[in-house]
């Protein structure tokens, strides 16, 4: 609303990148959709079929992306520098924007090759003169580094699977979205959890926009007999009496949706009323993500 637009509808990313993909299907399918962006992780499971895309269950982590993995990367290389040199870069400012950039470039480089050279001149300085950082990561190395940020992602699908009722032999497909998505050892990953290689014909980086251009286009009536059938990621609540979350609309419940509930006043004669509206699945409010107050 801010930028001037006309917000009809929110969808998750992972369900857009499945609309992106199953809009021209018509066969009947059950597909997993791992998204592994730059700051979170979400994973869908949707069923397709006669014009209708129901998502059946989703689960994440709004704390992992492939930042993390380039956390790593940058670690690797403070450790390194230190070593070689006895010079701490964490607390240049300047010298740390170079490494975040290096690393983020070492990690797209190693997704295409089995290392990656990351060269900065003149990275810092002290009294002997200027200082040079050259160093060579390895493929194994990365996924050394990486491994339980890789093993991170598994919970969240497991989770999933379990709350949409199929089995791991249901899923006919796993489409792989978000930039981070293209590593290999999070590909292999998958591979191995699914039994089956995961399906590369869209574009990881392009097929949400596609999607919230194609669902834009069912509200706006261009495109015709397409239904998304979304579900809440999490449960929505409010905060009640001791700080507890009261669940109201549970998650994975398909939406558009509306819940009411009847609560009494904490006080007798109390006149006005402070709702704190949360999502998560927390038992106390202050564990959750506050939505609105």
């Amino acid at each position: 609303k801010i930028a001037g637009l006309d917000v009809k509808r929110i969808i998750n990313e992972p369900t857009a990148a499945a609309l992106s993909y199953g809009v021209d299907k018509g066969e009947d399918q059950k597909v997993m959709v791992y998204d592994l962006g730059g700051g979170t992780f979400d994973v869908s499971i949707i069923e397709m079929g006669d014009g209708v895309q129901e998502v059946l269950a989703t689960a994440g982590n709004n704390r992992l992306g492939g930042d993390d993995f380039d956390k790593r990367i940058i670690d690797w290389m403070i450790q390194n520098f230190k070593k070689e040199n006895g010079i701490d870069l964490s607390g240049d400012k300047m010298a740390m924007q170079r490494l975040k950039e290096a690393a983020e470039k070492a990690k797209i480089e190693l997704s295409g090759m089995t290392s990656a050279s990351i060269n900065l001149p003149f990275i810092t300085a002290d009294a002997s003169g200027p200082k040079h950082l050259d160093l060579t990561l390895s493929r194994a190395k990365f996924n050394e580094l990486t491994a339980d940020l890789v093993e991170k992602t598994m919970g969240p699908v497991r989770q999933a699977l379990k709350d949409s009722g199929l089995q791991i032999s249901e899923i006919g497909k796993v489409l792989m979205v978000g930039g981070s998505s293209r590593i290999p050892a999070v590909q292999d990953a998958v591979k191995n959890f699914i039994g089956k290689e995961p399906f590369k014909g869209i574009n990881p980086d392009e097929c949400v926009a596609i999607g919230a251009a194609i669902q834009a286009g069912v509200l706006g009536g261009e495109v015709q007999g397409l239904l998304l059938l979304d579900v809440t990621p999490l449960s929505l609540g409010v905060e009640t009496m001791g700080g507890v979350m009261t669940k109201i609309i549970d998650r994975n419940t398909t939406i558009p949706t509306k819940k009411s509930q009847i609560f009494s006043t904490a006080a007798d004669g109390q006149t006005q009323v402070e709702v704190n509206v949360l999502q998560g699945e927390r038992e106390f409010a202050r564990d959750n993500k506050q939505l609105g107050l």
